[in-house]
């Protein structure tokens, strides 16, 4: 497809969802079913209003039955299942109704929480609509009325799921089909959010009345090698630690544990929930904020803001003696924004560095620690 969005200055080119591919397929098996008659390129329209025009690939007809493929393209975002092949085989069936399989390739849901039952193939409600709405288009060109069954496969997707969330999230046997809205968007944060969402919501109908947030790899580590915690009880929210508290919250977890490098959590301290560098830094004005409050002296303010990392600065509050006062700061305000977002979702956060280990916890960190030691 040939439409671009610009983010970050940069032009890209948008993709079409798993969905979106299984839906076309669909609906171009099904024409060739009812009509006998050969479709190489088939158009769908998305749930975004956007008008696909797709080459049907690998077309196999028989006397009650049609297969045929359609190749992803996710555009400039780096998804993993460009290029593979989405079949749908449309069969005549002799039950009322449009039934939905999947196939090869295409994954089962193991645990609650997902899009779909425990035991259904792991098609999204809204490729399962695209999917009917597109055999059902097909079927007004004809006098048939009587039932299909759609089985959705893609060769190759029991490798393609293991670099995914997939089998994380209880996904086996191979990769979802998705899309909410037909179309994908490079570097779509929606869905990384929606992956946090989904975690969440499994932990949730686990049991789990605790929630472990980690950052990134290095706060995976800490938890691991110095909290001695289950790394297994993790949900990462890379930079998306406000949604995860929302989400937490929303839920109805007891408590949050959130455990992360100073570089991410002292951001939280200026209400920056999102810690990616495109919706605010702020890290040396911070921490020179707080210096200031404990009383540092002009020029070791200018030395923290000109500090390109926050261990750099760290290092100079430290050989001046504002280190201890100014992270003590950094708790006690991180605290009182941080209970504020949680609501009565009790919550702990715990900071360190990866030159000098620990560095600060707010006053819930050690009763979240002895409730997930405890479980442990």
């Amino acid at each position: 497809m040939e439409e671009y969005i610009v983010k970050d200055g940069k032009k890209l080119r948008l993709g079409y969802t798993t969905g979106s591919c299984a839906a076309a397929a669909a609906k171009a098996a099904t024409y060739m079913l009812l009509t006998g008659a050969i479709k190489e390129r088939i158009s769908l329209t998305t749930p975004q209003g956007k008008t696909l025009d797709l080459d049907v690939l690998e077309i196999e007809t028989h006397k009650d039955s049609v297969s045929c493929a359609i190749k992803k393209d996710g555009g400039d975002d780096p998804d993993i299942t460009t290029g593979s092949l989405v079949f749908a085989e449309v069969k005549y069936s002799d039950e009322p109704g449009i039934k939905i399989l999947g196939g090869r390739g295409v994954g089962r849901v193991t645990k609650p929480g997902l899009d779909q039952p425990v035991g259904e193939a792991a098609i999204n409600s809204v490729p399962r609509r695209m999917i009917r709405e597109s055999v059902e288009e097909m079927r007004e060109l004809s006098d048939y009325e009587g039932g299909f069954t759609v089985k959705i496969s893609v060769p190759g997707g029991e490798e393609l799921a293991k670099k995914t969330f997939n089998p994380k999230l209880g996904i086996e046997g191979g990769i979802s089909i998705i899309g909410t809205t037909g179309i994908v968007e490079p570097m779509s944060e929606a869905a990384l959010i929606e992956t946090i969402k989904i975690e969440l919501r499994q932990k949730r109908m686990e049991g789990d009345e605790y929630v472990l947030l980690v950052p990134g790899n290095y706060g995976v580590d800490f938890t691991r090698d110095e909290l001695k915690l289950d790394v297994k009880r993790i949900i990462r929210t890379s930079n998306f630690i406000g949604d995860a508290i929302d989400t937490a919250r929303e839920l109805g977890f007891k408590g949050i544990l959130l455990v992360g490098h100073i570089g991410k959590l002292v951001k939280l301290a200026g209400g920056v929930w999102n810690t990616h560098s495109k919706y605010g830094d702020a890290r040396m004005e911070i921490l020179s904020s707080f210096a200031e409050d404990c009383g540092a002296p002009k020029d070791i303010i200018d030395s923290v803001m000109e500090c390109v990392t926050t261990d750099e600065a760290l290092r100079v509050l430290d050989e001046e003696g504002y280190k201890e006062a100014v992270l003590a700061e950094w708790a006690k305000t991180v605290e009182a924004l941080a209970t504020e977002k949680a609501g009565e979702t009790e919550i702990g956060i715990i900071t360190f560095s990866r030159v000098t280990g620990f560095l600060a916890k707010t006053r819930k960190a050690d009763e979240l620690l002895k409730i997930f030691r405890e479980q442990a």
